[in-house]
């Protein structure tokens, strides 16, 4: 009997060690199989949070881009009515611009329709003086305009002896016939000048060629007021003495040509202005054009 419970015992304890080596091993299967699904998890997990990464740094990117492209529109936007801003104000500058020029071009039109109209003034009267001193000889008398002014040169021969700044009596017709015209021309202003050759000259009324050549001008001033009746706030007497000459002081001919009366006849300065004025208050400029 004893041996017989010995036994038994014996059977199931093999039989106990039997069924727990089998379910050992199915549990460390079914461990082995949970790891491996865990690692797989972890991996996937692992993938997942990667991705997730790029996509969260992708959506930050775009976002910045987003941003930046607002940005950039904004300032396409901004740009455009700053553009539309300055293209209008260069079409008002050009426009102005252009009215500008067409003042100066009407200005410059005026100022050539004084200068025209004083030298058809100086044309005249060439030809006045021409026609009553043509009959002199021209070697005599010279007659020119220069720069808008109007040049006689009368030689010295004709008005004064030599060394002397007393009219001779036949200078005396010359001048009748100048103050004739000029007097017919009350817009003209004109000086008397006198000029010598390079001798020297002393006496006891005359110190030096200066003198002579101021004396012999305000001589001619003198006949033209008191004899002639022209107006004397109309003349200017002076003296260039021999340092405006014709020609050469080397010989006789040269120093004949330089001993010389001038006068010099040109439009009163406030006349020409006037003139010039008269264009300038043309109402295409913004002139106020004249008064009624």
């Amino acid at each position: 009997m004893k041996k017989f419970i010995i036994a038994l015992s014996m059977l199931a304890l093999v039989t106990t060690s039997c069924v727990s080596k089998k379910k050992y091993a199915e549990l460390e299967a079914r461990n082995k199989q949970t790891e491996d699904l865990l690692n797989t998890a972890t991996v996937k997990l692992n993938m997942c949070l990667d991705e997730k990464n790029n996509l969260t740094h992708r959506l930050e990117s775009m976002k910045n881009q987003n941003d930046l492209l607002k940005e950039n529109n904004q300032q396409l936007i901004n740009n455009m009515g700053n553009l539309t801003t300055l293209t209008q104000k260069g079409a008002e500058n050009l426009e102005k611009s252009l009215e500008s020029l067409r003042e100066k071009d009407l200005t410059i039109k005026n100022l050539r329709d004084a200068v025209t109209r004083r030298d058809s003034i100086n044309l005249a009267l060439v030809q006045s003086l021409k026609g009553v001193l043509g009959n002199l000889d021209d070697q005599d008398v010279d007659i020119k305009v220069e720069k808008g002014v109007v040049f006689i040169n009368i030689s010295d021969k004709m008005l004064f002896s030599s060394g002397s700044y007393t009219i001779s009596k036949n200078a005396k017709s010359v001048l009748e016939k100048v103050a004739k015209v000029v007097k017919n021309k009350p817009d003209f202003e004109f000086m008397v000048e006198g000029h010598t050759d390079n001798v020297n000259i002393k006496t006891s009324c005359i110190r030096d060629n200066w003198d002579l050549s101021v004396m012999r001008a305000t001589e001619i001033v003198r006949v033209l007021q008191k004899d002639f009746g022209v107006a004397p706030e109309r003349m200017t007497a002076a003296g260039r003495s021999y340092y405006v000459p014709l020609a050469s002081n080397g010989d006789a001919n040269g120093r004949a040509l330089n001993r010389r009366t001038r006068i010099v006849i040109l439009p009163k300065l406030d006349q020409f202005y006037t003139m010039i004025e008269e264009g300038m208050k043309d109402p295409a400029i913004g002139g106020k054009g004249k008064g009624k």
